[in-house]
């Protein structure tokens, strides 16, 4: 199926807008992440799973009043407890979190602070449903290996490429998986988001989704050199863009659509992981245009400048 035929965009000549809607939304995510390490020791907000601590869901019987219940932690002599309502309004259930415990022996008596305190200050009956709890070096641990695991994937790409195409067709798809990473995790830090482990594995199936992405279009761009060898790269890579577009549209449009679904319907425990692939799908649909082909070019342009410029590589006849 084939949404766009005779597509003749020059993709190119739009590099500098494209350069500047990056730039502008990495800033913002910089700045972001820059603001919450002055505030509170760390680019984004940590969930439970990686700084610990003790999170409480809890059940009303009534409507919950969150103001009430942050009174209650209070007049209890909980302090920096966080209170948000949890799931749809209706379900009437609240998360109470504790922050970090740095004594692990004292992460079970988060839970019986949280209940006392509710059971001593706020009448409206309720009942406990699910208790997480992790202690502080678990999760520095798993903050350690999060981020290794982000790295490692975006390594192990490169030297694919590498192997696979050339050295600067791996370099120009890690750049862009970094951009998209750079931006989802920035609008984390913009929202206000906690980034529990869900959202480090949505931003690990993002990296992979990009990169899909991105060597479909050096694919055609490869097998474009070969069948036109006189042709220059821009003209090459534009049409290759052009080429690949109704595929580009049609795989990501409707992944999109079910992860918007998801982010609308799927309620407060897939929150962070959904807003992470809405957000990540519309960046690494973007980023293998707009950064990673162009890139290419930019590499050429730069080497034959220097008087070192060489041929991209281009697909090699099929064998019959």
């Amino acid at each position: 199926m084939e949404l766009f035929r005779g597509v003749n965009v020059d993709w190119l000549r739009l590099k500098w807008y494209f350069l500047g809607f990056s730039m502008i939304f990495s800033v913002l995510g910089l700045i972001a992440m820059g603001t919450n390490w002055a505030r509170i020791g760390s680019p984004v907000i940590l969930g439970v799973d990686f700084k610990g601590g003790t999170q409480v869901q809890v059940q009303f019987q009534q409507t919950p009043d969150l103001n009430k219940i942050r009174s209650a932690t209070s007049a209890a002599g909980i302090k920096d407890a966080s209170v948000v309502s949890y799931d749809v309004a209706s379900n009437n259930e609240v998360l109470v979190g504790l922050p970090e415990q740095h004594d692990e022996t004292s992460l079970d008596a988060g839970q019986k602070q949280i209940v006392d305190a509710l059971h001593a200050h706020y009448d409206n009956p309720f009942a406990v449903r699910n208790v997480q709890v992790v202690g502080p070096t678990v999760g520095k641990q798993l903050e350690k290996q999060a981020l290794l695991a982000t790295l490692y994937s975006m390594l192990g790409m490169l030297i694919y490429l590498w192997f696979r195409f050339q050295l600067i067709y791996g370099v120009a798809a890690v750049v862009a998986c970094f951009h998209d990473t750079l931006i989802t995790v920035g609008a984390f830090a913009l929202t206000g988001q906690e980034i529990s482990l869900t959202v480090i594995a949505a931003i690990l199936t993002l990296v992979g989704y990009s990169m899909n992405d991105t060597i479909v279009v050096f694919d055609r761009i490869r097998e474009n050199l070969r069948l036109s060898r006189r042709e220059s790269l821009p003209d090459v890579v534009n049409r290759s863009i052009n080429q690949t577009l109704s595929r580009t549209v049609l795989t990501s449009g409707l992944t999109f659509l079910t992860v918007l679904s998801l982010y609308i319907f799927g309620g407060q425990v897939l929150r962070g992981f959904s807003f992470a692939l809405v957000v990540g799908i519309l960046i690494g649909t973007y980023s293998s245009i707009a950064v990673a082909a162009p890139m290419l070019v930019a590499w050429q342009e730069w080497r034959a400048k220097k008087g070192k410029a060489t041929a991209l590589p281009a697909a090699k006849r099929a064998r019959v």
